[in-house]
This record gives structure tokens, sequence and C-alpha cells, in this order.
């Protein structure tokens, strides 16, 4: 009988230089696990060929998101979005991602961060696809932008959650999904703590691979395999079986992205 296990990567920069030497290798690596659906946000416009390269070389497996990264919001960052929007009329993305706030690198970029959040948010809601928002030191931030906006047609993905249960709560009621990945095996991680009074509807697997590798690779290069890790703690947190966590947050993920 063929296996129906699908695993869905919601966030992976595959096209990362951390796997210049390795890269078919590695995606195959996944593949071979049931790990067959990888959601590639954006950084920067220099990024962009090497994810249309991505999609080309796995067209089974790859769906691409178009957005600026907050930590590439700088002083050209106008003309970034300006590639952004003009991706998004040439040709089909999954979500506007990853865009959002950023104060642990940088606090002086703050204003120009949130026009660039708020410009994005207003092309998801035009294009009516999901956000992937990225959130560093900034959830009170984000959430001044989300209350700002907030709109039905506003949905996606809080990637990498690393808050409290109120602020999980927060999230949700945005009409956002959790992005959860290595921080939940993580010691200090906090998250497993409280995470299965958190119905599973509301969350998505992720690696964020080639980063935040979880245990036993923490401080390693993450890759997507490496989700298995994630899928083993979650099961062990809700008290289910791998196969069941990994179809409710491979459904999930469909109902974000379309697909």
């Amino acid at each position: 009988m063929e296996n129906l296990l699908i695993i869905t990567d919601t966030h992976t920069h595959l096209y990362s230089e951390a796997f210049d030497e390795d890269r078919h290798e590695m995606i195959q690596r996944a593949i071979d696990q049931n790990i067959s659906r990888f959601f590639i946000p954006a950084i920067d416009s220099t990024y962009t060929t090497s994810m249309l390269q991505l999609e080309e070389d796995f067209p089974n497996n790859v769906f691409l998101m178009m957005g600026l990264h907050p930590t590439h919001v700088n002083e050209n960052f106008r003309e970034e979005l300006q590639h952004v929007e003009e991706m998004l009329t040439k040709r089909s993305f999954y979500a506007l991602g990853e865009i959002g706030i950023d104060l642990y690198w940088d606090k002086t970029t703050l204003a120009i961060q949130q026009e660039a959040f708020k410009y994005q948010i207003e092309l998801a809601k035009h294009y009516n696809l999901p956000i992937v928002i990225h959130c560093r030191e900034a959830f009170n931030e984000i959430f001044e932008v989300l209350d700002e906006v907030k709109h039905d047609k506003l949905f996606g993905i809080f990637h990498c959650f690393t808050g409290t249960l109120e602020q999980a709560h927060k999230v949700i009621s945005f009409n956002m999904k959790l992005g959860i990945g290595g921080v939940a095996t993580f010691k200090n991680g906090k998250i497993d703590t409280f995470l299965n009074e958190i119905d599973l509807k509301h969350i998505v697997l992720e690696t964020d691979a080639p980063y935040l590798a979880p245990v036993p690779y923490r401080g390693k290069r993450n890759e997507s395999v490496y989700i298995l890790k994630v899928l083993d703690k979650l099961s062990e947190i809700y008290n289910l079986p791998v196969e069941v966590i990994a179809a409710i947050t491979t459904q999930n993920s469909k109902h974000v992205f379309g697909v």
C-alpha cells in the first residue's frame, strides 16, 4: 500500500548559501522521509533567481513566497518593495513572506520596517494571499500593526512562534497559525510547557532551515529532514501518534496556502 504520510515544512530557506555544496541531496533526504512540501520564504531581490531555480528543479515539492524580510529593510527598501510588487504581477506566489518586524539586530530601522510591513500586508489583501510573519523582539510592535490593519481577508502564519500562551492566543485571534519548529525542542524554549493547551488546528510545522536546528542538532546547520525531530516532540507534547500530527499540520498548511 502506498505511504500516505505527507509532512509539510512551511518555512525553509532551501536557496541558502549554507546548502550550496549539497542542496539537491539535502532536499532528497527530506523527500525520502515523506517531507514532500517545502514552502520557501523570500528575503530580498538577490535571492529571487535562486528561488525560481528551486521551483524548476523540484516543481512538485517547492512552493514560493514573495516578500521583503524585515532585517533587509534599509535605505533602498522602496526599490525592494517595487521588486516584490513586480513579481506579484508577473506570476503567482503562495504567500507574502517573510515580512514583519525584527528589533533584535537593529532598532533604528523600526519606522521603515513598519512601513514595509504595512505595505506588504496591503499587497497580501489585494492578491488575497496569506502573510508569513517574522517577529523578533517585536511582539508589541507586530500586534500594533495587526490591530491597525485587522481585516477578515488577513490570515497566515506567525513564523517561529516563541511567545507566551497569552501571545499565542492573541496571534490566533488575528487568523494566524503558529509556526512551530526547533525551538519546541530546546530546554529553554518554554513553548513546550503550554503548547498542548492550544488546539492542533492552529499549528503548522517548520524548520527555518538552515537556522534553528532542533535538539540534538542544535547549533549545527538545520535542514528540512530535521522536521522529524519537531514532529516527535509534538507527538510527545500532544500525546498523539506522529502520523496524526503530520496529517493535521499538513491539512492546516493547505488551509493557509490553498495547496
